[in-house]
């Protein structure tokens, strides 16, 4: 079964996040990274965003857990405000 890391973060300006969208474009995932598909979501007036992380199996997800718990607070859109692991109960593209 999938699983997602949910990750909310706070102070999110709209500059970062296209600054985070080229990054991630252009460059290559963290050596040792599992296999994943990121969404990230932004409100850029209340500068909130929100991103998942899907894994497909429980040690994809602990891998990529345990590489993304070692980022630098650079790394990340803002400031992180939670963090939740959820079952993917249902995927759908149309």
């Amino acid at each position: 079964m999938a699983l997602a890391r949910v990750v909310t973060f706070e102070g999110v300006s709209k500059d970062r996040m296209e600054e985070m969208d080229r990054e991630m474009s252009e460059g290559q995932p963290p050596e040792g990274f599992p296999s994943a598909e990121l969404v990230a979501l932004h409100d850029p007036e209340a500068e909130e965003s929100l991103v998942v992380i899907i894994f497909e199996t429980d040690e994809d997800y602990k891998r990529g857990d345990a590489r993304l718990g070692r980022a630098p607070a650079g790394d990340t859109p803002g400031r992180r405000t939670s963090l939740r692991k959820y079952s993917v109960a249902t995927r759908m593209e149309s």
